[in-house]
């Protein structure tokens, strides 16, 4: 049975959280002498610290209420704060699936919790099997499941089931989910009050730049992380960008297109190549690929300054390629077609 309280660290429950000038007064017109800003400029006002404007257009596009919606300083700060709300240092655990995103464990061992990466099996998928005994582990407090996953590209499957069974917060990592036709886990937080689901703008949207991550969760786990946050955690700059990019939906749709197109084309051309052995199957905006030795045509690449991913320590002999634009791609196939083994 899922109960928030009993999961929430103690000193959170009871933190008195930081109040800003703009939590005391968030109108935009008068005489600003309260938060010690120069009077000067164009960018000398503080932002406001909960994006209210930018939360109001992505309710609208994404139809989920306001007060279910976190932005962050991209999706670290969200990850970040998840362990900071939920995991007691030195005693509680988290867990994910291997191969997957990095900072997973990175920031797990930052927050000095225990960090648990359960692989997935030969389709890259979850093993519920090796999970089952987890998940009545009391000290586990949060599961991690990218989908699509990072870096094998597909979609994992039973969800359901690890939300269904564990006591403990689920993060559901969309940070690919636009270049997959699966609707947004995001539809189903007021089914499942352990779920948070976060999305970035740094793919589909094109601002990896700007660092604008978001989580969409119940309103009590929202408000633990307004409560944790830095006050003023995401710049002006950045929320209009976000907000820009989101209101650019011709844009969005034309890019987006355009990159599932190019990764259709990639793959035809990939696959007639020698020196590639396999191409795992991709709902995201890139292709893991097992070649015949990833070291050397990662390095071969690097010479004839084409960048990849060498993933041969987490996926032996693979490597993960962007789907770049028609150009791009054409130049990295001529290349590889140089490639002798």
């Amino acid at each position: 049975m899922f109960e928030l309280e009993k999961l929430v660290r103690k000193n959170i429950l009871e933190l008195k959280s930081y109040s800003s000038a703009r939590d005391e007064f968030s109108g935009k017109e008068g005489i600003f002498l309260d938060a010690n800003e120069n009077p000067f400029g164009e960018l000398n006002r503080y932002p406001d610290p909960y994006q209210k404007e930018l939360k109001s257009a992505l309710s609208k596009v994404k139809g989920v209420s306001e007060q279910n919606i976190f932005i962050g300083n991209g999706s670290d700060e969200v990850i970040d704060l998840v362990y900071r709300v939920f995991c007691n240092p030195g005693i509680d655990k988290a867990l994910s699936f291997t191969p997957t995103y990095g900072m997973y464990e990175v920031s797990a061992n930052i927050n000095d919790v225990a960090y648990i990466k359960l692989p997935l099996n030969e389709y890259f998928q979850i093993d519920k099997e090796s999970l089952t005994p987890y998940l009545k582990d009391e000290k586990l407090k949060v599961i991690f499941v990218c989908s699509p996953n990072n870096p094998t590209g597909n979609v994992l499957s039973d969800i359901e089931f690890v939300l269904e069974n564990f006591s403990g917060i689920v993060v559901v990592d969309e940070a690919y989910a636009d270049f997959c036709s699966l609707p947004s886990w995001s539809q189903k937080i007021n089914q499942f009050p352990n779920l948070i689901v976060m999305q970035t703008f740094s793919k589909a949207r094109g601002l990896a730049g700007a660092r604008v991550g978001i989580a969409y969760a119940s309103s009590q786990i929202i408000s633990l992380m307004n409560k944790v946050k830095p006050p003023y955690n995401v710049s002006a700059l950045n929320q209009q960008a976000a907000l820009t990019a989101l209101m650019n939906t011709a844009i969005y749709e034309q890019q987006k297109n355009e990159i599932l197109k190019q990764r259709t084309l990639l793959e035809t051309e990939l696959s007639k190549l020698n020196c590639v052995k396999r191409i795992y199957a991709s709902d995201a905006n890139f292709i893991l690929i097992k070649v015949s030795d990833a070291n050397i045509i990662y390095e071969f690449l690097v010479s004839h300054k084409i960048i990849t991913r060498n993933r041969n320590t987490v996926v032996r002999n693979c490597i993960r390629i962007t789907v770049g634009t028609a150009e791009e791609n054409k130049q990295l196939i001529n290349i590889l077609k140089e490639f002798k083994a």
